[in-house]
């Protein structure tokens, strides 16, 4: 097999069902999970393994998830059945409720960074906004798997919710935006009238 085709020298690409200019929404949306998956790939070679076990095998999961839901953005004939489905969503959810007990109480913005890592994992986090904003621009001008969307929305908190926690583990402490108000959890709760 050769790595190269050749097909894509005029400047299109096979998506499943048919061709489009590399330069579509569809394309430059599961382009971006793919350039997710690579930072996240980045992050698994950042992680000890008996420190963050839990994380590297949640890790190499949404992986595989990120190809499914890349996968469907490349549908563009509805013959073909989606991938990514609901499970994934509750799974991350769940972690994301384990995790936010785990790290220390946050009331502030924080800057992305700390350990090398954690700063990683804001970058999968906030590629990840960006292809979510490229899937929004898509569901304007075509159908997709609306989990897509979702799961995109869900793991941008999941990878703020494990950047904490890598640093708390690692004994790094977050640093908070300096000139921020309070906006989490720490917040004092409103009196009932």
């Amino acid at each position: 097999m050769k790595l190269y085709t050749r097909t894509g020298d005029e400047g299109k690409t096979s998506v499943i069902g048919g061709r489009l200019d590399k330069d579509h929404v569809r394309v430059e949306a599961y382009g971006t999970i793919d350039e997710v998956n690579s930072f996240v790939g980045l992050a698994v070679t950042l992680l000890d393994e008996k420190l963050f076990g839990d994380i590297l095998g949640e890790l190499e999961k949404i992986q595989h998830e990120l190809f499914d839901c890349g996968g469907d953005l490349a549908i563009v004939s509805r013959k073909y059945p989606f991938k990514a489905k609901d499970e994934m969503i509750t799974f991350l959810e769940e972690r994301i409720d384990e995790y936010i007990i785990e790290a220390p109480e946050l009331e502030k913005f924080i800057l992305p960074g700390g350990s090398k890592a954690a700063a990683t994992v804001h970058l999968c986090r906030t590629v990840t906004r960006r292809a979510e904003r490229l899937v929004v621009q898509l569901q304007k001008i075509d159908e997709i798997n609306p989990i897509v969307l979702k799961y995109l929305n869900r793991l941008s908190d999941y990878f703020f919710a494990i950047a904490r926690v890598i640093n708390y583990r690692y004994g790094v402490r977050d640093v908070e935006y300096e000139r921020s108000a309070l906006v989490f959890r720490g917040e004092k709760p409103k009196e009932k009238e």
